[in-house]
C-alpha cells in the first residue's frame, strides 16, 4: 500500500474519530443555542401579537384566549402528549429511566412545545418559555445521539443533561446558572466526567445566543444596596417567610388539584380536557380584564419594569398573576412557571415595599423574585444563581443567597419538591380502575 494512501486513510479514521467524540456533541450544543434564540424571538412575537390584538379591543381575549386554549390542548393531547406543561418535569424522569426519553424528549415532542406553547402566548396565557426551552434543548440534543455509530444509556443520559442545562443557560443568558441547574435539579447529583461535558455544551449554545442576542442582563442592572446593613436582617426573614409561604401554597395547590378543584371540574378536566380548557381561557381572560391586562403573558415586562424604572404595581397584581399561574398550569397548555414566578416575587417585593421603606423598591423586588422562585422548585443554588446573573447582583450575594435557603425551607413545611412530584408521574403510569360490572 502506498505510503499516501495509507496516511490519508489514517487522517480519515483520526478525523471520524474527533468527529464521533467532539463534533457531534457540538454541533448539537451549537444547535440548541440557535433554537433557543429563535424560540425566545417566537414568544416575543406571540406575545406583541396579542397586545397589539387587545390594544383596541379589551373584549378580544374572551374570544381568542378561550378558542386559543381549546386548539392547543386538542392538539397537544392528539399529537403532542408528553409536551403539556412546563417540559422540566419531563427531562427528569427521562434522566431517571431512560426508556422515557424516546416518548418525551423526541423532535415532534419539540416541535409540539414550540407550537402549542406559542398558541398559548398569542392568546395571552401566564406561562413562560424558560422551562419549555429545557425540553426543548434536552431533546435536540437527544436526537444527536443518531450520530453516534453506538449509542448507549450513558451517552443519551449525557446528551439529555446537557441539552437542557444548555437551554436554560441560553434561555437566561445566565451560564454558570445552567450547570448548577443540572446538578441541582436535573440529577440531583454530579459526576466529574460530566463537568467537561456540560460546560462545553453550555460554552456553545452561549455563544451562539451572545452572537444573535448581544451581551445582556435579562432584567438589567438595578440599584445595590452597597454595604450590609443591620436592617436588613427584618427584611431577609419577612422576604422568605412571605415568599416560602406563598410558594408553598403555589405547589401544594397545584401537586392536590383533585382536594380542592370541585368535583364536576375535577371529571370535566380528567373526561373531556379540552373543555376544561376552554373554560380556563375564559378564567384567563376574566382576570386579565380585572388585572387591566397585567396578567397576561409571563410577566417579564411588569417585573422589568419595577427592578429599572420603579414602576409600582397594584397592590393585589402578585395574587392575581398568582391565580393566573394556576389557572395556566391546570389547563395542561404547555408552558413554563420560571418568568411567572419571578414575576409573582417582583409583585411580593412590591407589596413589602408599602411596608418598610428603609430598602429601595428594586432590591425588595429582587429578594422577593428569588425567594418566590426557591420556593416553588426548591432548589435554593439554582434560584440564587439565576437571579444573582440576570440582574447583576453581586453586591447583593448574601442577602439574595440567605432569603433562597431560608424560603425554599419555609416551602417545604407546605409541598414536596414540585418538578421531581411531577416527574414521578411520568415514572408510574396511572393504572385504569377496573370496570363495575
Amino acid at each position: 500500500m502506498p505510503l499516501t494512501s495509507r496516511v490519508s486513510r489514517q487522517t480519515a479514521r483520526r478525523a471520524q474519530r474527533l468527529w464521533l467524540n467532539y463534533g457531534v456533541f457540538w454541533l448539537g450544543a451549537v444547535l440548541v443555542g440557535l433554537v433557543s434564540v429563535l424560540y425566545a424571538k417566537l414568544i416575543d412575537f406571540g406575545y406583541e401579537t396579542f397586545r397589539h390584538m387587545t390594544a383596541h379591543a379589551l373584549w378580544l381575549p374572551f374570544i381568542i384566549t378561550p378558542v386559543g386554549a381549546g386548539i392547543a390542548i386538542w392538539l397537544t393531547q392528539r399529537f403532542f402528549r408528553g409536551a403539556q406543561g412546563s417540559g422540566i418535569p419531563q427531562v427528569i424522569a427521562s434522566l431517571q429511566d431512560g426508556r422515557l426519553s424516546r416518548s418525551l424528549l423526541s423532535l415532534r415532542i419539540m416541535f409540539g412545545k414550540i407550537a402549542m406553547s406559542f398558541i398559548g402566548i398569542l392568546c395571552g396565557f401566564t406561562i413562560g418559555r424558560e422551562g419549555p426551552t429545557v425540553q426543548i434543548g434536552a431533546s435536540l440534543m437527544y436526537a444527536m445521539r443518531r450520530g453516534y455509530h453506538r449509542s448507549s444509556m450513558h451517552i443519551e443520559r449525557q446528551l439529555t443533561l446537557a441539552g437542557a442545562a444548555a437551554g436554560l443557560a441560553a434561555a437566561f443568558n445566565t451560564p454558570l446558572a445552567g450547570v448548577v441547574f443540572a446538578i441541582e435539579e436535573l440529577s440531583r447529583s454530579f459526576v466529574a466526567r460530566n463537568s467537561g461535558t456540560l460546560i462545553t455544551a453550555i460554552i456553545f449554545s452561549g455563544v451562539v445566543a451572545l452572537g444573535l442576542q448581544g451581551n445582556y442582563l435579562y432584567f438589567g442592572r438595578i440599584q445595590a444596596i452597597g454595604d450590609f446593613h443591620w436592617v436588613m436582617f427584618p427584611v431577609v426573614i419577612g422576604a422568605s417567610v412571605l415568599t416560602g409561604t406563598a410558594g408553598g401554597v403555589f405547589c401544594w395547590l397545584l401537586l392536590n388539584a383533585t382536594r380542592w378543584i370541585p368535583a364536576p371540574l375535577v371529571e370535566m378536566r380528567r373526561s373531556r380536557p379540552v373543555h376544561f380548557a376552554v373554560l380556563c381561557g375564559v378564567a384567563i381572560a376574566v382576570i386579565g380584564l380585572v388585572s387591566g391586562g397585567t396578567t397576561f403573558g409571563s410577566g417579564y415586562a411588569e417585573a422589568r419594569g419595577l427592578l429599572e424604572s420603579h414602576e409600582a404595581l397594584s397592590p393585589f397584581y402578585a395574587v392575581l398573576k398568582f391565580t393566573a399561574l394556576i389557572v395556566s398550569y391546570l389547563s395542561g397548555i404547555p408552558g413554563g412557571i420560571f418568568a411567572p414566578s419571578l414575576s409573582i416575587g417582583a409583585g411580593l417585593g412590591d407589596l413589602m415595599s408599602m411596608i418598610t421603606a428603609s430598602v429601595p423598591l428594586p432590591v425588595l423586588a429582587a429578594l422577593c423574585m428569588v425567594g418566590y422562585l426557591a420556593a416553588v422548585t426548591q432548589s435554593p443554588i439554582t434560584s440564587f444563581v439565576i437571579v444573582m446573573e440576570m440582574i447583576d447582583g453581586h453586591q447583593m450575594v448574601i442577602p439574595l443567597m440567605a432569603v433562597a435557603l431560608l424560603a425554599s425551607q419555609v416551602s417545604r413545611a407546605f409541598s414536596s419538591p414540585f418538578y421531581h412530584t411531577l416527574a414521578h408521574g411520568f415514572l408510574t403510569p396511572t393504572v385504569p380502575a377496573p370496570r363495575r360490572a
